[in-house]
């Protein structure tokens, strides 16, 4: 069985909204919510610790969801600081080689089966593996007037998604580093590449999407009338 770890200790400034962006509604729940139950409903996953900004008064206070427990810890100024806060306030079930799942609180459409092929392949590597995605568009370089410098290849380049799988105790060790190093690490593998690992990437969903903006909010609102749309009748609800 896995834990996960769920950075939602920042405020989302970029979106521009009243809420931090991972308590924004939808379908009369947060995104935090949409992102818990998309972990917590895997077999595989046992419990999540969800890091938190200090004195967060808009956390709904759950303690259980999907029938498995949420605890809760005082995340940092940074997702690295607040991913390390969630480690070590993971249970002391979870044993240093286990590996842990580490999930953005505003990637609310994570698909199981993109979880199931995450677990299987990252657990058989001996290091782990994330989510991610090929680039799929033109890439330009942009040069300091805003002209174009040139067109970049985008064969071996691929978008990093979440949940990224990695041993607890190598993570915690890596993140560390990077902080002691004065480096802000923008996700786990960044982490782990630092020590000279190589995680796998295990292709995932364009619509495990980061909503970053008020378009990406409404697309996951849209994908969410969609499937309920879609549904019979007797299973919406």
């Amino acid at each position: 069985m896995t834990w996960a770890v769920v950075p939602a200790a920042g405020i989302g400034s970029r979106l521009g909204a009243a809420l931090p962006k991972q308590y924004l509604a939808v379908d009369g729940e947060p995104l935090i919510a949409h992102a818990l139950r998309a972990l917590l409903s895997h077999p595989a996953v046992s419990g999540v610790v969800v890091a938190l900004a200090a004195g967060d008064a808009h956390w709904p206070g759950w303690t259980e969801l999907q029938g498995k427990p949420v605890a809760t810890c005082t995340g940092g100024a940074s997702r690295a600081e607040s991913v390390l806060a969630g480690l070590a306030a993971l249970p002391v079930s979870v044993r240093a080689d286990d590996f842990v799942l580490v999930h953005d609180a505003a990637r609310p459409n994570l698909s199981q089966e993109d979880l199931q092929q995450l677990l299987e392949r990252g657990r058989a590597d001996p290091v782990g593996a994330i989510l991610a995605a090929p680039v799929r568009d033109t890439l330009k370089l942009a040069g300091a007037d805003g002209g174009i410098d040139g067109t970049q290849p985008r064969e071996k380049l691929w978008r990093a998604l979440t949940p990224q799988l990695f041993r607890r105790l190598q993570l915690t060790r890596a993140l560390q580093s990077a902080r002691d190093a004065g480096i802000d690490v923008t996700d786990e593998s960044m982490a782990m590449e630092r020590q000279g690992h190589r995680p796998l990437l295990v292709e995932g969903s364009d619509d495990n999407f980061k909503v970053t903006t008020m378009a990406d909010l409404e697309y996951f609102r849209y994908l969410r009338f969609a499937a309920a749309s879609a549904a019979p009748t007797g299973s919406r609800g």
